[in-house]
């Protein structure tokens, strides 16, 4: 049975629809994380399960009962936002405590409860300071204190992490993660960052245009993504989208590109023929990840197919631990990812190996995946 129940859920706004036809079941103590372009209707989503937008049309459930009507204050959730939104002339203390006066539970129960939380997210020694006092993942440590202290169903959280820089959303994430593992929780997450989505969650829901794209693992949504939308969002860098020409000889399929120079590659695909029947000649795109073009000792030794071929590169690109290049196939850019020590530099043609049990194929026109 679901802890959360969204079915069949729509939001129009006048004649304007904006959500459409949402289906989710969120299993108790489930991460799911709802990621998408600005405007695809995620944060809208959750704003309904929060209750402070208004369902058009559908069920909102939440262990087993009807949410649609129920006032925010009476569905049991806890909402952490972007924001923070914590009262700037209460105290660390009375900010995480405050909705549970307002609740009406005893003093004794309340500090019993603050202790707990702030010792759990290492904000004790903050207790007695003010907002203003306080850096922003300080800041947000009290939003999370907050919605804990409350032991609530469900938590939301809307883009918590976006005000904060890049280190520190590192290490905000690892505590949020963390988090999830010590309680068990039920949390739904809102973002645009599609690395927070894949590192934080136990299924993701890729939304675009008010619609949900693929819901699944991390791992489905990677390596087997729904259409080209998924596979151009989901990845950074995202998948090398390619034109081309699918050939049939037999029982085996392959998918011809063409190199830097124009000349044809043909790229077995690890998948019979009959898989790709009635498709001999006909134009696709073509799907790789970028740790699937690398240099030859750091290719996967376990995959069935890897191919082997020259190209030249483009641009180089050392991260630390790996080296990003940049080379040409079908006329575009594609991204490849070495090792770190791999011996390549700008315009050199380098030995590349593509592995191929990593590839994916789409239809041009429906933009879906075929295999």
């Amino acid at each position: 049975m679901s802890f959360l129940k969204i079915d069949n859920v729509t939001k129009r706004y006048g004649a304007v629809e904006v959500l459409h036809r949402v289906d989710i079941d969120v299993q108790q103590g489930e991460f799911l994380v709802l990621v998408g372009p600005s405007g695809c209707g995620k944060s809208t989503l959750l704003n309904m399960i929060a209750g402070l937008e208004e369902i058009s049309s559908g069920t909102i459930a939440i262990k087993d009962k009807p949410m649609n009507g129920v006032h925010p204050s009476k569905r049991n959730i806890a909402m952490v936002f972007q924001s923070y939104a914590l009262y700037p002339n209460m105290t660390v203390g009375k900010n995480i405590t405050f909705g549970l006066e307002m609740h009406g539970v005893p003093k004794e129960d309340r500090d019993r409860a603050m202790d707990k939380v702030a010792d759990m997210l290492q904000i004790k020694p903050l207790l007695d300071r003010k907002p203003g006092q306080l850096s922003g993942g300080q800041r947000q440590r009290v939003a999370m204190g907050r919605a804990l202290v409350r032991d609530p169903d469900v938590f939301l959280f809307d883009e918590p992490l976006s005000n904060l820089d890049a280190k520190l959303r590192v290490d905000m994430r690892t505590e949020i993660k963390k988090l999830h593992q010590r309680l068990g929780t039920t949390i739904v997450y809102v973002t645009h960052d599609q690395i927070e989505a894949m590192t934080l969650s136990t299924r993701i829901a890729v939304m675009n245009g008010g619609y949900i794209q693929q819901l699944g693992t991390p791992k489905e949504i990677y390596d087997t993504p729904n259409n080209i939308f998924v596979a151009a969002f989901m990845g950074s860098p995202s998948m090398n989208l390619l034109d081309a020409v699918i050939r049939i000889k037999g029982p085996d399929a392959a998918a011809e590109i063409t190199d830097y120079n124009g000349h044809p590659i043909t790229l077995p695909l690890p998948l019979p023929a009959a898989s790709l029947a009635g498709r001999d000649g006909t134009k696709v795109v073509l799907g790789i990840r970028p740790e699937a073009i690398t240099d030859p000792d750091g290719a996967d030794k376990s995959a069935k197919i890897v191919v082997q071929m020259q190209n030249k590169i483009d641009v180089t690109e050392p991260a630390g631990s790996d080296t990003f290049i940049t080379t040409t196939m079908v006329g575009k850019d594609v991204i490849g990812r070495m090792r770190a020590d791999a011996h390549v530099n700008a315009g050199d043609i380098a030995d590349l190996s593509i592995n191929m049990d990593k590839a994916v194929i789409f239809d041009p026109k429906s933009e879906d995946r075929i295999v």
